[in-house]
């Protein structure tokens, strides 16, 4: 058999390696989710840390400590645990089943790059999180814990961005990664689709911003995270697979001063309005790159942002009150609820949030 044949069926077979992950639904804490770990992570990584995260090194050729993180998590944000049917149609993957909630591509899909990264001795430090879906509670953990791998880390790079063009500079409006790198990091993969992207909501690699200098998110070729539409591209996803295999990661630029806090003018500019003392400015009720971040902030952190609803004094009834209001004006009435994350997401705009 030619060589390349054999190399098409091995690509083929560790697609297949993905296809069957996606089959679990793993909210966090659930036994479908512990018996992925123990299928999937153990047999590499052994035992999770005291906070539920599998970290591996993989030491450079010289047997030195590699400066690289490489991120993801294991959990996933599905209302319900146990299996589910998925399809592949045309190299895309999505649900075959109408009673999960989502794919969980996010971040199955980060979690099968660093397995396929390590058994291809990709020198780093291998961290798949536990409980990024409820607030990043692993990596944070982690990060107070001071490992001693730090000291020498310059980059931690989470596979967990949707669509197929980003390398995330700015999370949550914060700069985490400079502009540099991110040239640098599509350089070294000889992938000049993957751009900056200012417009990245919050993963694991945010927790250590203040101490790594480079932390980033990279798009994996899922769409639609969190929903039943959610699905992933493989045609991407192989091709993403290659270049990480054969990147030049010596190409890598480190910028960024993690003790300097930068914020991107226009996540200023439209969210400190109600409670930073600027007036609100009509204008922005309509800027397309706002709503955007917004509705990605709402439809990935739906807990975080109730409870910072509820912190800074609004109640169920004036958000619905307020987005009634204005229904007729930006989008149409949803009846299964009687909101949607657009509503809301004009809601906190014309408060400035």
């Amino acid at each position: 058999m030619k060589k390349e044949n054999i190399a098409d069926m091995e690509r083929k077979n560790n697609m297949y390696s993905l296809i069957e992950m996606l089959r679990y639904m793993r909210p966090e804490g659930s036994t479908t989710q512990l018996d992925f770990c123990e299928r999937f992570l153990q047999p590499m990584f052994g035992l999770p840390d005291r906070h539920g995260n599998y970290i591996l090194t993989v030491l450079k050729p010289d047997n030195t400590q590699p400066n690289l993180c490489f991120t993801s998590h294991h959990d996933t944000v599905h209302s319900i645990e146990g299996m589910q049917k998925v399809v592949v149609k045309n190299n895309i993957v999505s649900l075959d089943q109408a009673d999960s909630s989502c794919l969980g591509a996010d971040c199955t899909t980060g979690v099968w790059i660093m397995l396929n990264m390590i058994e291809s001795d990709i020198p780093g430090v291998y961290v798949i999180h536990a409980g990024e879906e409820v607030g990043c509670k692993g990596s944070s953990a982690l990060v107070k814990d001071e490992p001693d791998w730090f000291k020498s880390t310059d980059a931690v790079i989470s596979f967990d961005r949707r669509e197929d063009n980003s390398i995330v500079t700015h999370q949550m409006g914060m700069r985490t990664a400079s502009d540099e790198f991110a040239q640098s990091f599509s350089d070294a993969l000889d992938l000049p689709q993957l751009l900056a992207d200012s417009g990245g909501s919050y993963t694991d690699s945010n927790e250590y911003s203040g101490v790594v200098s480079e932390c980033t998110n990279i798009s994996v070729g899922y769409r639609g995270q969190h929903s039943q539409k959610e699905t992933q591209d493989l045609d991407f996803l192989d091709v993403l697979m290659a270049r990480l295999i054969a990147a030049d990661w010596s190409k890598l630029v480190f910028k960024r001063d993690c003790t300097e806090v930068e914020y991107d003018r226009s996540w200023l500019d439209y969210g400190r309005g109600y409670h930073y003392g600027h007036t609100y400015d009509e204008r922005s009720s309509t800027n397309p790159d706002n709503i955007k971040h917004l509705l990605e902030i709402i439809e990935d952190h739906p807990k975080e942002l109730s409870q910072l609803l509820n912190t800074y004094g609004f109640d169920a009834e004036e958000i619905l009150g307020e987005i009634f209001e204005y229904e007729d004006e930006y989008c149409s009435y949803n009846e299964s609820y009687g909101v949607d994350s657009h509503q809301v997401t004009k809601y906190i705009q014309r408060k400035g949030l």
